[in-house]
């Protein structure tokens, strides 16, 4: 995992739920006293948490073609000119990450199944209103890098599956 700009092991060992033939040597005290160093509301300020799990080997040889770096930063580019745009009133260009209340409600409306999703995810994961408004914003920022002008919930879905921390997948 990732902390700003960080990776984090998920474990002392570092070997704690990974597929490789290398076994986490922690004991679950050690690994719970590890993990417990990052508090929910720390962990509540961070927008994405996703599991990197190392490569095969076998993959890196055999590698696909894949969308290439230009074609991701032109989307990038094109994502960062619609928020732009959309906060034309604000100084400089803001993300979406900078959103208030008002402005979410503005700019973020989520379709009706995306609502119903996130209301799920609310309850089953119990998530705090901070995480909930990130996983919007989130969501705002994935239909803004896809061109659509509405949050709909695959939007949604992705954002969500962003949370792996409020699942309790990673650690």
């Amino acid at each position: 995992m990732i902390f700003q700009g960080y990776y984090l092991q998920p474990c002392p060992c570092g070997f704690f739920g990974t597929r490789e033939k290398q076994t986490c040597s922690c004991s679950p005290q050690q690994i719970y006293k590890y993990r417990s160093k990052l508090s929910g509301p720390l962990l509540d300020r961070i927008d994405l948490h996703i599991e990197v799990p190392r490569v095969p080997v076998q993959l890196l040889h055999n590698r696909k073609a894949e969308e290439s770096s230009k074609d991701i930063q032109q989307r990038v580019e094109q994502a960062r000119a619609v928020q732009c745009e959309r906060y034309y009133y604000r100084p400089g260009c803001p993300f979406n990450s900078v959103m208030n209340g008002e402005e979410l409600r503005q700019f973020a409306q989520l379709d009706k199944e995306g609502q119903e999703m996130l209301q799920l995810a609310f309850e089953t994961l119990g998530l705090s209103a901070r995480a909930y408004d990130r996983i919007v914003k989130v969501a705002r920022t994935i239909a803004d890098l896809d061109g659509a002008s509405r949050v709909d919930a695959t939007h949604v879905a992705e954002a969500i599956r962003y949370r792996a921390l409020d699942r309790g997948l990673l650690f």
